[in-house]
């Protein structure tokens, strides 16, 4: 988006990172971002309870399924309020990028958010078209990214888990990997809930 000249802001609002460290990781790459490309950035609450609340029964579904879209319609109307409250005309998000994510189902709750407020629009840009995915990739690699290997929810991180242990791999350590490093940073702290086995 710097790219083509367009001018944003980062609202950073993401209740669902589990745990709080890895929110903390997560938060401190975008500000350091934002603050090397002079973006403005705001920090929304680790709204993390009321995220709880919302999801509550839904712990089981798969990642893309009901969980997954009651996360993106928490996520998006808080967005769309604070865009309408400080007079933004057009909210969009990364989420898209993944390969991993529905885009539909992004984009439906970006525009649910969206069309609750008179003159808000709600971009609903592919991301991985025209070598977004090979871009992504490229500037990860560029400001050494946290590479997140999980979609950031708790129960994203305990399914990850099961599948890759299934696979006979090591279940992710947390604050290690990062996009251009060959070398893997030796974590100063594991704080992944036993309870996710």
């Amino acid at each position: 988006m710097l790219a083509a000249g367009i001018q944003y802001d980062i609202f950073f609002y993401n209740p669902n990172i589990h745990p709080v460290k890895e929110y903390e990781i997560r938060k401190n790459e975008n500000i350091r971002f934002a603050e090397k490309n002079g973006i403005g950035f705001i920090d929304a609450d680790y709204d993390v309870d009321n995220w709880f609340d919302r999801i509550k029964g839904l712990e089981n579904e798969p990642e893309r399924g009901e969980r997954c879209t009651k996360c993106f319609d928490m996520r998006f109307e808080r967005t769309a309020l604070y865009a309408y409250e400080h007079g933004y005309d057009t909210i969009t998000s990364s989420l898209g990028i993944s390969r991993w994510k529905d885009m539909n189902q992004i984009n439906g709750s970006g525009e649910r958010a969206a069309s609750r407020y008179e003159n808000l629009l709600y971009w609903t840009y592919n991301w991985r078209k025209h070598g977004g995915s090979a871009r992504m990739i490229e500037i990860s690699k560029r400001e050494e990214f946290y590479q997140q290997e999980y979609c950031g929810c708790v129960y994203s991180l305990r399914d990850t888990n099961r599948h890759r242990r299934s696979q006979g791999r090591d279940r992710i350590t947390l604050g290690v990997k990062f996009y251009g490093r060959e070398e893997i940073l030796k974590p100063d702290w594991t704080e992944l809930n036993p309870n996710l086995n």
